[in-house]
């Protein structure tokens, strides 16, 4: 692969960052990557990518650090068949560490456990910019990318690294999960990447990572989500109650947002004493990621792009879960401007 038929503003951009990044962590000691917590393959691929670029350009081994937990049985997958190493942010001694970098997440958004009050030194995301990331020494965000991958990439291309088969795939899936095939937040340098990296994939890697093998909690939290699920008319709100894996609130979300006549999904679960929330919608006319935050406004943290938003609300018992169902859908039906509608089951009881 060569940077030649890139745009070159974007290789500009992506050589002066790198550039700056490199030359500063070069008199550095120890050096950690954080990512956000229940890491999806954005995240790890981004790590992944910037880990070979240290290891590359500066001879340096960076940890990959993380909190929660992988759940999703695609995810777990591709860290098993592309050997990605990951250590707990807990089992990491700060007052050793003299950089950080924070990759597809940003300090003070509530979606990673790095402490608020430690020094981020970079930060590389595409997601909004939040306030204070712009305290922190490098920033590179790029909301108009549809995945924080398609930056490191570039960062790659524009260092005239080479890309070994694992680091394509990781970067290739990261693209394709996340766009759903280029289809969902996408634009030019997703698209760029996303073609000339597929020729590189391991095909049966991708199989691997793309058809795992599903427990039985998987199938029991869609049946158990769809008999949950209320529609507002274009609206769908579907509460799967308590659950195990963080991630199948935003996957549950993904999965009925394909039903006919819906515009907008917000999914919910109750985890550790948290409300998981992923918002979606098919509607060039809103915006998910500032829905969601007016959302849980005071009570929670959350974030997105236009098509898809995340967060959670804090210090929620298991009890109130009808009551915070009932209180984000109201605002939502406000959000969205829909009237008086008779809410009905999608799945009536037989």
């Amino acid at each position: 692969m060569t940077a030649d038929s890139f745009a070159p503003e974007n290789l500009r951009r992506s050589r002066e960052h790198s550039d700056d990044i490199l030359e500063w962590l070069q008199g550095k000691g120890k050096t950690i990557i954080v990512i956000h917590d229940n890491p999806d393959p954005d995240c790890l691929a981004s790590a992944m990518a910037l880990r070979h670029l240290l290891a590359m350009k500066l001879s340096r081994d960076a940890v990959i650090t993380f909190s929660g937990m992988i759940g999703r049985s695609e995810n777990i997958a591709m860290a098993k068949e592309l050997g990605i190493t990951l250590t707990p942010l807990e089992m990491v001694d700060l007052n050793e560490i003299s950089a950080i970098c924070m990759l597809d997440t940003q300090p003070g958004t509530g979606n990673n456990s790095l402490s608020p009050a430690c020094r981020v030194d970079i930060v590389i995301d595409h997601h909004p910019m939040r306030e204070a990331t712009a305290r922190c020494r490098w920033v590179d965000i790029r909301d108009d990318y549809g995945v924080t991958a398609t930056i490191l990439y570039e960062y790659l291309m524009a260092q005239n690294i080479t890309i070994g088969t694992k680091l394509a795939t990781a970067l290739f899936y990261a693209i394709k999960s996340d766009t759903q095939d280029l289809g969902r937040e996408a634009n030019r340098p997703d698209r760029e990447a996303y073609l000339r990296l597929f020729p590189v994939a391991n095909k049966r890697i991708l199989y691997e990572i793309t058809h795992p093998k599903l427990p039985l909690e998987h199938f029991l939290t869609i049946h158990s989500g769809i008999e949950n699920t209320m529609m507002y008319g274009e609206l769908l709100v579907v509460n799967l109650m308590s659950i195990c894996i963080p991630e199948v609130v935003a996957e549950m979300a993904d999965y009925l947002i394909r039903l006919e006549g819906v515009e907008t999904v917000l999914s919910m679960g109750h985890y550790n004493d948290e409300v998981i929330l992923s918002l979606r919608t098919t509607s060039n006319l809103l915006n998910a990621g500032e829905i969601i935050r007016r959302l849980v406004v005071g009570r929670g943290t959350a974030g997105g792009h236009v098509m898809m938003g995340g967060g959670k609300l804090d210090n929620v018992p298991f009890a109130m879960l009808k009551e915070v169902e009932a209180f984000l859908t109201k605002a939502l039906l406000v959000e969205l401007s829909i009237g008086d509608v008779i809410p009905t089951r999608l799945i009536e009881s037989r």
